[in-house]
């Protein structure tokens, strides 16, 4: 597998959470819900504390991944050079500025060059990136670089599409605002026709995005 230069990802290792990660964690949430007058003793609140500590160990998990588990050796010398698709990944991360979710689905594209990778590493690649504190623009070129250093391909493309829970809650409180993404490397950004047939692929038997 090429070395990927995980500092460039935000990637760390896997470590499992020391005592203190929970207690900081349930110690902020407890005096959350205080500020908002609210007991974090009676009976409902009282374990939403740690509740919340291990939902965000899973939902900001995409900082602390084993690349080379994700990958699996899942990389094959193939003599193939026509264009590779891989529509509609659903994923779902957290807003970070409002630590709200925002939700949607993922097209990646790649034409090869000598190498391929499994199928099912795509959708892991998107999570990876989708578990953490992110903004759309930054996850939609993180993908798109990640799988070009893994690939080294002739171009790599990604189309996200999500709608996103701080427009629809809060501020604006817009029902039916999405909000579509895309990075275009390679031969998707120097030939028009490349590019023109990717986003053919993607939409002809996919519907809008909606939530």
């Amino acid at each position: 597998m090429p070395e990927i230069d995980l500092a460039k990802y935000q990637i760390i290792e896997k470590k499992p959470k020391p005592p203190e990660y929970y207690a900081k964690v349930e110690s902020a949430v407890e005096s959350i819900l205080e500020a908002f007058g609210d007991d974090p003793q009676r009976e409902g609140l009282k374990n939403t504390p740690k509740r919340v500590a291990r939902m965000y160990e899973e939902l900001l998990g995409g900082y602390c991944t084993d690349v080379d588990r994700l990958v699996n050796d899942a990389l094959f010398n193939v003599e193939y050079d026509e264009m590779v698709v891989v529509r509609d990944v659903e994923f779902y991360s957290l807003c970070e500025h409002h630590m709200l979710p925002f939700i949607g689905r993922a097209h990646v594209a790649y034409i090869p060059k000598g190498k391929v990778i499994g199928l099912s590493k795509i959708p892991r690649i998107v999570d990876m990136f989708a578990r953490r504190l992110q903004v759309q623009e930054r996850m939609t070129r993180q993908i798109a670089d990640f799988v070009g250093d893994l690939l080294e391909p002739q171009g790599v493309a990604v189309v996200i599409e999500a709608v996103h829970l701080c427009a629809r809650m809060r501020g604006v409180k817009n029902h039916d605002v999405g909000m579509t993404t895309s990075t275009m490397e390679g031969s998707f950004r120097t030939n028009p026709a490349t590019r023109q047939e990717f986003l053919d692929n993607i939409s002809r038997t996919s519907a809008p995005f909606r939530l």
